[in-house]
């Protein structure tokens, strides 16, 4: 008898325990966000990995199952240094311990983190810092890593180094005389470890051996790029003409941040949204490309603006507006006038707003299909949203944008029959 009730208070035991590793971190209108604080592993460079949840007060629907659920569990990737996560995993539950479906991100992507959205908060708690003795030790395994990296640079360094003087010594054989140049770097190593270029480091362009033919090939994580079905950008034609849902835009006057990359401009901005269909996306960024990605009918635009969304549950939208030469663009310009003054860096202006709404052209009808990133990772299961009005940048606007950036335009990718719906 003894042993059955210690056995059924065990029993009882586990569920309690089970839910005790979920705790609020925030809780508002409508939802509470929870994190399992036993799931949180970081290492020195940074990039943490740890589960969080959303509770929703009221079970939504889920549009792939037609049944409801109430939780929706993550498991992300958290880069704290540079403020950005990538969804790994999500599970979908229709209340506690009732799993409905789980999805494997095959390609997670690092999106930035804005502020006062559950991600933030579920960041905050995981790229907390570290005191006393805990930072310490922390610093101390960074430097160990360093040290350890820096050395197997320089032992790689080395190896190529000594190969490229086999090689020179090979062809020597060959040769009744060696350049003269050849004669001194074959008889110095420090001339040697000059003239011998540093491996690819894989980086992606628009063009030459990093350019989009070879974008699969660069990395593992980018082979979605060469194999995936639904890539970005496409030529839009053979739309079928329906009633779509209008887009319900909620942009306000918000502040921001501009980046350049080198190979573009990006704006962050911190502030709107849309909702379609009951389901709401918040805006995370913007992206300026010239020529444009997309084309319509095979008519290309001077440039285009994509606007990249996210929604709770971890989908990505992006709202594509063409431009063509007209009147001055306010939200480019606003852009332009923040840049940092050094590639690869980035300025937020304390005491600006930036007002999206200006970006969007009167007549909201659509194109919409289904596509991907147009950079790597080239992420698929991607909402597009192309207005179908094209809005205006002045000439003086495009000269500047092409003196400073490189065509920065992925070719059209195949359609693989994919379906186009446009508003009618």
């Amino acid at each position: 008898m003894r042993l059955k009730l210690v056995a059924a208070l065990i029993a009882l035991a586990i569920p309690a325990m089970a839910s005790a590793a979920w705790q609020v971190v925030a809780a508002e209108q409508g939802k509470r966000v929870e994190i399992d604080r036993a799931s949180i592993a970081s290492d020195p460079a940074g990039v943490a990995t740890a589960k969080g949840r959303i509770v929703l007060d009221k079970p939504i629907v889920d549009p792939k199952t037609s049944t409801s659920y109430r939780i929706i569990e993550v498991s992300n990737r958290f880069n704290c240094t540079e403020r950005t996560l990538a969804t790994l995993k999500r599970s979908y539950f229709k209340d506690e311990g009732e799993l409905l479906r789980q999805e494997e991100v095959k390609v997670p992507f690092d999106m930035p983190v804005r502020s006062g959205t559950p991600d933030d908060k579920l960041f905050r708690e995981v790229c907390r810092p570290k005191s006393g003795s805990d930072a310490a030790a922390a610093a101390s395994k960074t430097a160990e890593k360093v040290s350890e990296v820096a050395g197997d640079l320089r032992q790689a360094n080395e190896a190529l180094i000594a190969k490229e003087v086999r090689k020179d010594l090979q062809r020597s054989t060959s040769r009744t005389m060696l350049p003269g140049s050849a004669r001194r770097v074959a008889a110095s190593g420090s001339a040697m470890k000059v003239a011998v270029p540093l491996a690819s480091n894989n980086a992606w362009s628009y063009d030459g051996l990093g350019g989009p033919d070879n974008w699969g090939k660069l990395k593992p994580e980018y082979a979605t790029c060469a194999s995936g079905r639904r890539q970005s950008p496409i030529d839009i034609r053979d739309g079928i003409a329906v009633d779509l849902e209008p887009i319900q835009f909620a942009y306000r006057p918000s502040s921001f941040r501009v980046a350049d990359s080198g190979r573009n401009v990006e704006m962050a901005v911190y502030g709107g949204s849309f909702s379609l269909l009951g389901k709401s996306y918040e805006l995370i960024k913007i992206q300026f490309h010239r020529p444009s990605e997309l084309t319509v009918e095979g008519k290309s635009f001077e440039m285009e603006a994509q606007l990249v969304h996210k929604s709770e549950d971890g989908r990505l939208a992006i709202v594509a507006v063409l431009l063509d030469k007209g009147a001055e663009n306010q939200v480019l310009q606003t852009a332009l006038n923040n840049l940092p003054l050094e590639k690869g860096s980035e300025m937020a202006p304390p005491a600006q707003s930036v007002d999206v709404n200006r970006l969007l052209p009167e007549n909201r009808r659509y194109f919409t299909f289904m596509g991907s990133l147009t950079t790597p990772p080239c992420t698929e299961d991607v909402l597009w949203l192309v207005l179908m009005q094209p809005q205006q940048i002045s000439p003086e606007q495009l000269a500047i944008f092409h003196r400073l950036y490189k065509p920065n335009a992925r070719p059209a990718q195949p359609g693989f029959g994919r379906l186009i719906k446009e508003s009618r």
